[in-house]
């Protein structure tokens, strides 16, 4: 338990009303919100914390951050005011929870594209190479093998300190995390001390959250500009914005590239249904995974571990035995020779790498079948884009649902729909509901040998229609229309 002074030592208070109280919970949910609690009162996009001092004051709560000092406060209450109280809750969380990432060595990726499997990759092979580890992912979050359900790309600020004084606590020396753009503009990890970054690419995404590509790139570049002369930065030098990443930051700088000269360089020597060969820094390796992405993958996992002082051929090693990230690039095998891959794209630059790759290991008889969608109440200027790639890309296709959310799913479609010609309408198909949509495309669309790709939610196990989650899971609806075939 601490006191309501020792934990705003490092916060900047505008004003501080009422008597010294000690803390023994922090948090920002008025649900939580309970005697000994302190809470944050923030403004998010949805609803304004503020709102609900007068519930967490029933509940029991009598200590409240806020950036409004509300007209009336009840005398037994303590009120900070400060200038951001997202700000104030990752310093407060850091303090409370001990400041472990300066126990730890916390390396996050951002980027458009490649973040999961990336983290996931860094985290299964460190742990190759002996040490303890902790992931905080997309898909999941994990201590060792203890998996801890994640809800969010990168947890709010709060959750976050709790996670990793866990992890520290349990033993880890090494932590990978994903940073979203959202994780920087809100301030998620403000006050998390990383040993170092990673830049995989930035595309086309999340502009109804950032509105312009400017700001989508400012906030990834905000991770890196806040790194200290202590840390790395590891930058995808093929990438236009790559270099951008780098200006301002204080970390020591490091590149890594396939077509551009760079600190750490691979060449593809060949891409098939059984993995890549790769030249890295002149060593050959054989790996499972698949494209020229999962080479930019691999290539920044190499580039960090020998970064952190990993043996670099004992790395080399490591890396043939891994295996991609649960939804990304998933292969599964069906009756009739049919193939289903089960990949998250859900960007235009993710879909088309994907149907690229496919495109480069399919032979010359395997017809490409995509089912594709957008999520609702998301950046709806992509639609129409996504369904042209899959126009371009395969012999025919599935407009369906994806995460609907809270829009009409017929209207997502159309939108979709008025990015293709009279001549690709030809090879689309249109089923609102993901599940037939899926089994048409198995049943009435491939032939025997050919590849269906059903792509844009990966991992997930749900789906959300007008704000309510039903179960699903692309791939267990794939395996059911596989048995399901004569």
């Amino acid at each position: 338990m601490l006191s309501v002074q020792s934990l705003f030592q490092s916060i900047p208070v505008i004003n501080l009303l009422g008597n010294e109280q000690s803390v023994a919970s922090l948090c920002f949910d008025s649900r939580k919100a309970k005697e000994g609690s302190l809470f944050f009162a923030i403004k998010g996009t949805q609803v304004d914390g503020h709102q609900f001092l007068p519930q967490v004051y029933e509940q029991g709560c009598k200590t409240w951050v806020v950036e409004q000092i509300p007209t009336e406060i009840p005398s037994d209450v303590t009120c900070v005011q400060v200038a951001d109280s997202n700000e104030a809750l990752a310093l407060a969380a850091a303090e409370f929870y001990g400041h472990p990432s300066k126990s730890l060595k916390l390396v996050g990726i951002t980027g458009t594209n490649g973040k999961t499997t990336s983290v996931t990759l860094l985290f299964e092979l460190f742990r190759k190479l002996g040490h303890r580890c902790g992931l905080i992912s997309t898909v999941q979050n994990k201590i060792q093998d203890r998996v801890i359900p994640a809800t969010h790309t990168t947890p709010d600020s709060l959750s976050l300190q709790e996670l990793l004084k866990e992890m520290k606590d349990e033993g880890c020396t090494h932590v990978f995390m994903e940073v979203s753009s959202h994780a920087v503009v809100q301030k998620r990890i403000f006050a998390v001390e990383f040993h170092g970054a990673i830049f995989s690419n930035i595309t086309r995404d999340h502009l109804d959250f950032h509105e312009t590509f400017d700001a989508y790139i400012a906030a990834k570049k905000g991770f890196f500009d806040a790194l200290t002369s202590k840390a790395f930065a590891l930058t995808n030098v093929d990438d236009k914005r790559g270099m951008v990443m780098l200006q301002n930051t204080k970390a020591k700088k490091y590149s890594y590239g396939l077509l551009n000269a760079a600190d750490f360089k691979a060449k593809i020597i060949s891409n098939g249904i059984a993995g890549l060969q790769l030249d890295i820094n002149g060593h050959q390796v054989h790996a499972q995974l698949i494209g020229t992405f999962n080479a930019y993958n691999l290539l920044a996992i190499y580039s960090t571990a020998v970064i952190m002082g990993e043996d670099p051929m004992e790395v080399l090693i490591q890396l043939s035995s891994l295996k991609t990230a649960p939804g990304r690039f998933e292969q599964m095998a069906g009756k009739q020779h049919k193939m289903a891959i089960v990949d998250y794209a859900h960007t235009p630059d993710a879909l088309e790498n994907v149907l690229k790759t496919i495109q480069a290991i399919r032979n010359k008889h395997q017809q490409i079948i995509t089912v594709i969608g957008c999520g609702g109440n998301r950046d709806a200027g992509k639609r129409p884009i996504m369904a042209a790639l899959a126009a371009k890309y395969s012999d025919a296709f599935v407009l369906t649902s994806d995460n609907p959310r809270k829009e009409n799913p017929e209207l997502i479609l159309d939108q979709m729909e008025a990015g293709l010609s009279q001549e690709e309408k030809a090879k689309m198909n249109r089923i609102v509901d993901r599940k037939a949509g899926i089994f048409y495309a198995i049943h009435q669309l491939a032939q025997a040998g050919d590849i269906i790709l059903v792509a844009g939610k990966g991992h997930e196990t749900y789906q959300e229609i007008q704000g309510v989650k039903y179960d699903f899971d692309d791939k267990q609806v794939i395996r059911e229309a596989f048995e399901a075939l004569n």
